[in-house]
């Protein structure tokens, strides 16, 4: 997905994000893959959503280059389609004080890779302002003195389900008031034919635009499960043919040699 505008800075790695982690008290900051452009800062990083008893811990599995690597397979005391690891991503629309801006006043790019191989196929959706069916999502907000667990939500994805459909007029006001809004998802509530226990590599990017489209910050990373996605071999027969092509062009260098 190609955009117009401010190029980005450099990606960095194994950062902290600002001010912290904000949702779910005890989960560690770090190990985020980090775009600082702009004002705007924007975080992804890969978790180790469900250890081998079935219980979350902080362990992020960076590789310290924006990959993140996990087991393939069910998580430990979870049923199917629910892998082991899962994806955090943060966005802060005034991370040094200098953009006065609210996480209402950009829109955004989340893209999700759905294919396991090394091509890519992406679902791409802004997850502030596109809510599906959920009204409204369970982000946590706040702002640059929020502590760690300290960010705001209108109600929990248990709220939802139980209560049903309730007014997003609280939401609205949350995406208006606040730089900062965060969270943390499985892969198989938003990645389409999902399969936990296939090796494979998965592409995720958030970008962040202003109203006039031009993107401002944008970060990536690559979640590897089980041994990744293998390399593309060529055919039996395309790789002969490869071979015959590459004796012919030697064949013909030596000729022009002789020839000289």
């Amino acid at each position: 997905m190609t955009q117009s505008g401010t190029v980005s800075a450099a990606i960095s790695y194994d950062q902290n994000v600002t001010p912290d982690v904000i949702f779910g008290s005890g989960v560690s900051n770090g190990s985020f893959t980090v775009d600082r452009n702009n004002g705007i800062e924007l975080g992804l990083r890969g978790k180790l959503r469900h250890n081998a008893a079935g219980n979350p811990e902080n362990t992020f599995n960076s590789n310290g280059d924006g990959t993140y690597s996990f087991d393939a397979g069910v998580a430990p005391g979870q049923s199917s389609p629910t892998a082991v690891w899962s994806f955090e991503w943060s966005i802060n629309t005034d991370f040094d004080g200098s953009t006065g801006l609210n996480v209402g006043d950009l829109t955004y790019a989340l893209g999700l890779d759905n294919d396991p191989s090394q091509d890519t196929s992406f679902t791409v959706f802004d997850p502030i302002f596109d809510l599906g069916g959920l009204t409204p999502p369970d982000h946590s907000f706040g702002n640059n003195s929020t502590g760690n667990g300290g960010g705001e939500e209108t109600l929990s994805w248990f709220s939802i389900s139980f209560f049903g459909t309730i007014g997003i007029t609280g939401y609205n006001d949350l995406v208006a008031d606040n730089n900062v809004a965060q969270n943390s998802w499985k892969p198989h509530w938003y990645f389409a034919s999902f399969d936990p226990t296939v090796d494979g590599t998965y592409d995720i990017y958030l970008a962040a635009f202003d109203d006039s489209g031009a993107q401002q910050a944008r970060t990536e990373i690559q979640i590897i499960v089980g041994n990744g996605a293998a390399a593309d071999v060529p055919e039996p027969a395309t790789l002969a043919l490869m071979c015959l092509g590459l004796a012919g062009v030697g064949y013909g260098r030596q000729r022009s040699r002789r020839n000289a």
